[in-house]
């Protein structure tokens, strides 16, 4: 199995979960493994289905490439469906709203509790 396979597998059993874990709250997601580009990966998503809100989860910003990019920021300007930022800290094995998400979600209600399994 190549390097490339590995990773793919890698990417389809976090997308999985990740769905399973949302479904459990009552979110209604789809998802699907894209370009190595998240902007691009996003743009081609966006092709193929319509969303309502756009989920970026990231690594925490020490740690994370997208974040050192400024990923969020972009993907915001660029596209229209609202971007929800999540934190998933594997070594801490958490995951949580972003400060700027944290702040808009307080507007429109309670913040959801994410909790890693």
């Amino acid at each position: 199995m190549s390097d490339s396979d590995r990773a793919r597998r890698a990417a389809e059993a976090r997308l999985a979960a990740s769905l399973e874990r949302l479904t459990a709250v009552g979110v209604h997601a789809r998802g699907q493994i894209g370009d190595g580009d998240p902007m691009q990966a996003i743009a081609d998503a966006l092709e193929l289905f319509p969303a309502d809100e756009i989920i970026i989860a990231t690594h925490p910003e020490e740690r994370s490439n997208w974040l050192a990019h400024d990923l969020v920021t972009r993907a915001r300007l660029r596209f229209d469906p609202p971007i929800l930022h999540i934190v998933v800290d594997l070594d801490r094995r958490r995951e949580y709203l972003a400060a700027e998400a944290s702040r808009e979600v307080l507007a429109h209600g309670p913040a959801p509790t994410l909790t890693a399994s």
